[in-house]
């Protein structure tokens, strides 16, 4: 009995020493933080991605289909203008923020994010 003993993974996670216990306890951080950091930067990445897309689709005039047009009454220039420019406002926001997410990720975890 005391053979089998001797090998169990409890006895010799009691057996560690600081070193190895500090160690494990280093690399399950920086997985966590790794995984962390490398989901929401490719989360600001899509959402870069579908705001660019929904102020690209403001451009579409034709609410019904491809012969429709939005008549000249209806279109109000001055909702579109503060809407885009809010738009772009939130855009380069994301930009500034995604290419920053970008610089931290490479330099705490040495590697690159891909874009999505």
């Amino acid at each position: 009995m005391e053979d089998k003993i001797t090998n169990a993974a409890f006895l010799e996670s009691l057996k560690r020493n600081n070193e190895k216990i500090r160690d494990d306890r280093a690399s399950a951080i920086a997985e966590d933080a790794q995984l962390m950091y490398k989901r929401e930067t490719e989360d600001l990445a899509l959402s870069l991605k579908r705001l660019k897309r929904e102020q690209e689709n403001m451009l579409d005039m034709s609410p019904t289909d491809a012969n429709s047009l939005v008549l000249a009454s209806d279109f109000d220039a001055k909702d579109y203008v503060a809407k885009d420019l809010e738009m772009s406002i939130k855009i380069r926001n994301l930009e500034i923020k995604l290419e920053l997410a970008k610089k931290r990720y490479a330099y705490l975890f040495g590697g690159q994010i891909n874009e999505l």
